[in-house]
């Protein structure tokens, strides 16, 4: 097993929280603090200045031509599908085990979702999707759930260049496919800042990538009422626009994002060094090849329920993503075959775990989630 270097002076046992910013947000306090001023002191609150220079810094950082920042990651998702033209009579393929706003965007267009399983690694089963394509496929989504980037290749592959792959990049801020990032493979992606991801914001943020300018475009006039100026509007939009005081957030976090998963990945080694040890564990795979963020480290165990609540009341902040897969959540009773449709997924929701993992983790609080766990089984 793993020997934890506790920190001088510290105490074995401490409470563990599932997620603490503190760390990160006390190294760019500071220069947001700066960028507040300079927003406030200008009014340039909407689209401004900061707005487009995060979208090109974060185009840069991807590698792809055209950022568009939104309000939200739910409204990237639903925007991407609209400017890709995805709508009513389409069927849009998407992974049981995702969080529900996969899916919601997908029925929000008017389109149809055809759910499918997963594999092993969380991420969607190429045999499954081989099995699911017809002729009435228009898109797959791919998720790249818990940081981990989805063989959008062999997607592409199954599916041939006139379907449209959407990724679904919430959960995968810096992750890497061989030398290409999540966000820079598909036909457009989609992403949340909300705060708690790799790359998060103070409060509700979003956007869209793609290479293509024809989609990039129909994006920055649906988020703004459907038009590009003021007062023309060439086709019904809505209101999703990043704010600057949530892009001088992003631009400083995005300096450091690299450095950050640095530290996400150590914790896991960590993680997955120590449990090889502790019997009824499984650790997370990670792909050959992928660059893994670890926006969540999960792992299964029996009995998950019981542990959960356990470790809680031990202090240590374990969590669930997600306990229910899609296509059994109500909201999805008309779009689903029923329980037993995806058997891999609905095994995994009940005995996948999340342990704590985030930049400023210590060493001493890792000790005392694995020895909390290894004592509950």
């Amino acid at each position: 097993m793993t020997t934890f270097t506790p920190e001088a002076g510290t105490a074995r046992r401490v409470g563990v929280p599932m997620l603490d910013l503190g760390y990160q947000n006390r190294q760019v306090a500071d220069e947001i603090a700066e960028g507040f001023a300079r927003v406030i002191e200008k009014n340039d609150f909407i689209l401004g200045s900061d707005v487009s220079a995060f979208e090109r810094q974060y185009a840069d950082y991807l590698h792809v031509d055209h950022v568009v920042g939104v309000g939200n990651g739910t409204d990237a998702l639903v925007l991407a599908l609209r400017a890709a033209g995805i709508g009513a009579g389409d069927e849009v393929i998407v992974p049981a085990n995702t969080f529900v706003a996969t899916a919601e965007a997908v029925v929000l267009v008017g389109a149809t979702v055809r759910f499918v399983d997963c594999g092993p690694d969380y991420l969607i089963d190429l045999d499954a999707l081989r099995d699911a394509v017809s002729a009435a496929t228009r898109a797959v989504i791919a998720v790249h759930l818990y940081g981990q980037v989805a063989p959008v290749d062999a997607i592409r592959t199954i599916v041939g260049d006139d379907v449209v792959i959407v990724e679904d990049a919430a959960q995968s801020q810096g992750a890497r496919a061989g030398e290409r990032w999540a966000g820079a493979l598909g036909d457009v992606a989609a992403t949340s800042f909300y705060p708690g991801k790799n790359l998060g914001a103070f409060g509700d943020a979003g956007a869209v990538m793609t290479r293509s300018e024809t989609i990039a475009n129909r994006v920055r006039a649906v988020r703004n009422h459907g038009g590009l100026r003021k007062y023309e509007h060439v086709e019904i939009g809505t209101n999703s626009r990043l704010d600057s005081l949530q892009a001088v957030v992003l631009s400083a976090k995005l300096a450091r994002l690299d450095s950050w998963n640095d530290e996400r990945r150590a914790i896991a080694a960590r993680y997955t060094e120590a449990l090889a040890a502790v019997d009824g564990v499984t650790a997370p795979l990670t792909a050959p090849g992928a660059d893994h963020v670890f926006h969540q480290y999960v792992v299964e165990l029996d009995d998950r329920d019981r542990v959960l609540g356990e470790l809680n009341s031990a202090g240590i902040g374990a969590g669930i993503h997600y306990p229910v897969p899609v296509h059994l959540l109500p909201a999805f009773a008309r779009h689903s075959p029923g329980a037993g449709a995806f058997p891999a997924a609905e095994r995994q929701a009940g005995r996948i775990l999340s342990l704590p993992v985030y930049p400023g983790l210590t060493e001493t609080m890792q000790a005392e989630v694995v020895d909390q766990l290894a004592a509950r089984l």
